[in-house]
């Protein structure tokens, strides 16, 4: 897999990320807005999602009746998503049709209408969609250890926002956010696969030059003071069944120690799911029954985030020996170095979840994005060859530094059903 790609910012600031692919007739284009969760003051969260559904109801060039027709009509796909640190837009289309997108981001990137009736109408779709998570148990444990493990930083509150403030963020609070951050230098056009990188590059200038460089958006400064130790919480809720989620305060995408922190979680949880019923958490909780199931995962971040550890609790098991197996297991890994042939194989399975999810076309228009939000692509291109440098001695050194009761929350989902019984 070639890496090489050719960066320019334009006049207007904003950066252009291209990367030739001629394996196939399609092209996959993304933009990237740095603003999402983590941009959003107390009373304006979850105003960063909301803009970028509205980002779908149309601009006088683009109805939104004819976005979504034009797209499919020309054999192409498209979606968005928010995180806690961007918004990113992609379409994937044949080669040829690739000006069609092109021409839609430079047009959407200043004359979305943001009409009342849409920004209503989308009030009551978004409301309905955390009513929806709010009935998952998972989603209520969750969000109740976020808010426990950031008191300060804007990662307290989920992407979605909190109900008080989807019923009442206004038009004129959304149509302001997308002034503030959908300007030319606060995004970054990645884009890969089947073009003339001379070409490519004239006509995205003949597009997104025209739009004039916006102020810089503010951005909220409030890290998260150190913890003063363990939290434990329950929430209670319906169902049958216990969870339980241990989330361990865990640092940045571009903190040096994310590298053996991710082989440690190959080892603990098994790769992102890859072969995880020989990793150490499925034997020791699992296989001896105390969890029905067991996933672990890190998230890459701007900011310190958490590493979180879900276990579904046995029926037949307390939650407090469930925790006692998990504390048991991660006291290894503390106290006994890892051998080098299990270092290697954690690691081995690291890079193959890795290269699986970077190689088609538009995956590898992601990755150049999403590693510049909180790194640089050098982030992207060097991640094997970090993962490949941990040792067995860097395993032991980050188990015993991140992983303590200290820097932990444990949250349990316990059902209102067994405490009647």
């Amino acid at each position: 897999m070639t890496n090489q790609i050719t960066q320019v910012t334009l006049k207007n600031g904003m950066k252009v990320m291209l990367k030739e692919i001629h394996t196939a007739p399609i092209i996959s284009s993304w933009i990237w807005y740095r603003v999402g969760s983590r941009d959003e003051p107390t009373g304006k969260t979850g105003v960063s999602h909301w803009t970028e559904h509205m980002q779908f109801k149309g601009t006088k060039k683009f109805p939104a009746n004819v976005l979504d027709k034009a797209i499919s009509r020309e054999g192409g796909r498209w979606n968005a998503s928010t995180s806690r640190d961007s918004t990113r837009y992609f379409e994937t289309m044949p080669a040829d049709k690739i000006d069609l997108a092109l021409r839609l981001e430079a047009d959407r990137m200043k004359n979305s209408i943001f009409d009342e009736k849409e920004v209503s109408s989308e009030r009551t779709v978004i409301i309905s969609e955390r009513e929806g998570l709010e009935n998952e148990p998972t989603f209520r444990l969750s969000e109740a250890v976020q808010q426990t493990a950031f008191h300060v930083h804007p990662y307290h509150h989920e992407i979605i926002g909190d109900m008080a403030d989807l019923r009442t963020i206004t038009r004129d609070d959304l149509y302001e956010h997308y002034r503030t951050y959908y300007v030319p230098n606060n995004s970054i056009l990645t884009i890969a696969g089947d073009f003339q990188t001379k070409a490519m590059l004239k006509r995205i200038k003949e597009l997104f030059e025209p739009v004039p460089m916006g102020k810089m958006p503010p951005r909220l400064n409030r890290p998260e003071p150190e913890p003063k130790g363990e939290v434990r919480l329950t929430v209670e809720g319906p169902g049958e069944t216990t969870f339980i989620q241990v989330a361990y305060r865990f640092p940045n995408a571009a903190h040096p120690d994310y590298f053996p922190l991710q082989v440690l979680d190959s080892l603990l949880g098994g790769a992102s799911g890859l072969s995880y019923k020989t990793s150490r958490l499925y034997r020791a909780l699992v296989d001896k029954e105390f969890a029905v199931d067991v996933s672990s995962w890190p998230e890459a971040t701007i900011d310190p985030f958490l590493y979180r550890i879900i276990i579904t609790n046995h029926p037949k098991r307390k939650t407090e020996k469930t925790l006692a197996a998990l504390d048991a297991e991660i006291q290894k890994l503390q106290d006994k170095r890892v051998s080098k042939d299990e270092i290697t194989r954690a690691v081995k399975q690291a890079r193959a979840v890795f290269a699986y999810g970077s190689e088609n076309i538009t995956n590898q228009a992601f990755w150049m994005g999403y590693a510049e939000m909180f790194s640089s692509y050098h982030w992207f291109t060097s991640h094997l060859s970090n993962l490949a440098k941990v040792t067995p001695q860097d395993v032991q050194r980050v188990a015993q530094k991140y992983f303590q009761p200290a820097n932990r929350v444990i949250g349990i989902y316990t059902p209102n059903s067994r405490r009647s019984k």
